[in-house]
């Protein structure tokens, strides 16, 4: 299995659109990109990042093809109006939380 890690943190001022856009269509678009959603931590002090998700595909082929999509193109952009800095990296799932 092959791991999506993605961090953020939300635009100030924007925090009710992106509630919206998190409920309405994050996890429904990752989905029908082939990526399964697996976990989601929101961060409410401390440092680094505010949100940290994941999600994943059962190879690495499936999951490149996801992140070279027009509808990955087409999430980031909408994700990254609402957030700063946006990261994302690919691993090897493990067991238990991943960084």
């Amino acid at each position: 299995m092959i791991k999506l890690i993605m961090y953020w943190n939300i635009r100030e001022g924007k925090e009710p659109e992106y509630l919206e856009f998190l409920t309405q269509e994050f996890a429904k678009t990752i989905i029908s990109m082939g990526i399964q959603p697996t976990d989601a931590w929101y961060a409410v002090w401390g440092k680094g990042p505010q949100v940290l998700a994941g999600g994943t595909t059962e190879d690495l082929e499936s999951m490149e093809q996801a992140l070279t999509s027009k509808e990955w193109r087409a999430f980031r952009e909408r994700l990254e109006q609402l957030v700063t800095g946006f990261e994302h990296k690919v691993v090897e799932q493990e067991g238990g939380f991943q960084l």
